[in-house]
């Protein structure tokens, strides 16, 4: 009995220590992040939605946005702002750190510790930002864009369970 108690206890934790997930920004060190949260963005025609993930850092963190696009040309570019629950907002400069690959482009932005500790204690509702590109005639949208934090397009008055992530909550365990 103590054999397999003990067996079922190495499973569980070997397989939280694995379920960490990590953001590695251009060959540095990997930093320990959040999951990779899916938030709704109903005005972008070609997906509706942007991965958003957040990382801890010696000095603050990083946040990580990644968007499907229609050419490598597109990127999302320009400050961003993370809209908290609480009514207030962090900038976030653009730092120019991007990356495109298979038809997805990726945009890092930084917080500082004081962002931080606020992005511990509050969720994210929404952030804002612009996808820049060509203005072709079958190229990608562009333009000034909300994602919401929203796990599903639609749900019914009867559905009692949580419809966002709970941000704050995976950020203060990093």
């Amino acid at each position: 009995m103590t054999l397999k108690l003990s067996f079922i206890s190495f499973l569980l934790i070997s397989f939280f220590t694995n379920a960490q997930q990590t953001i590695s920004v251009k060959g540095s060190k990997p930093f320990p992040a959040t999951e990779s949260y899916t938030f709704i963005c109903e005005k972008y025609i070609l997906t509706g939605e942007i991965e958003v993930q957040i990382a801890k850092t010696d000095k603050g963190g990083i946040l990580k946005l990644t968007i499907a696009t229609g050419n490598d040309k597109t990127k999302i570019s320009g400050g961003v702002y993370v809209d908290l629950v609480n009514a207030d907002v962090i900038a976030c400069v653009d730092k120019n750190v991007k990356e495109s690959e298979e038809g997805k482009t990726t945009s890092y932005y930084y917080f500082t510790p004081a962002e931080f500790l606020k992005l511990k204690k509050t969720d994210i509702y929404a952030i804002r930002f612009i996808l820049t590109g060509n203005a072709d005639t079958f190229g990608n949208q562009t333009g000034y864009f909300t994602a919401v934090n929203r796990k599903n397009y639609f749900s019914t008055a009867f559905d009692q369970s949580k419809k966002t992530f709970d941000t704050a909550a995976a950020i203060s365990l990093l």
